[in-house]
């Protein structure tokens, strides 16, 4: 089965750095409805946490964001991919990136029962050149 790579729109949101705060924001989404392809939590400055979320249908995220009185960032994009897991999974992806001369800013990924999955995140400005890149 070949990798399949797509364009995806992804929001953040920023909360406060405690416990708690992850089970409010996904809880809410949980009772919406909404299917997440991917989260990434991380601490930033001041004591914020920022949660990207990665869903296939953006609109829904948007309205379920603003019932649930939640402040989503702008629309961003990236790419997520799927695959059957096997060694260098990853760096395959990877090295058309590469090559292409286009720098990845962050990338998360993880394996289980036979296939993997990745999201990766590249500047604006070379978005368009990772697009032909990644054959999407």
């Amino acid at each position: 089965m070949a990798d399949q790579i797509r364009k995806v729109d992804y929001f953040y949101i920023e909360v406060p750095d405690k416990p708690g705060e992850g089970i409010r924001v996904l809880g809410a989404l949980k009772e919406a409805g909404i299917n997440l392809l991917n989260v990434t939590a991380f601490p930033t400055s001041g004591g914020k946490t920022q949660i990207d979320l990665v869903t296939q249908d953006a609109d829904a995220l948007t309205r379920a964001a603003k019932t649930a009185g939640l402040t989503l960032s702008a629309r961003k994009q990236a790419f997520f991919v799927q695959g059957q897991n096997r060694a260098g999974a990853a760096a395959e992806v990877l090295r058309k990136l590469s090559d292409a001369g286009v720098n990845v800013r962050a990338a998360n990924g993880s394996a289980g029962q036979g296939g993997f999955g990745m999201i990766l995140w590249v500047a604006p400005s070379d978005f368009a050149a990772a697009a032909r890149a990644l054959g999407v």
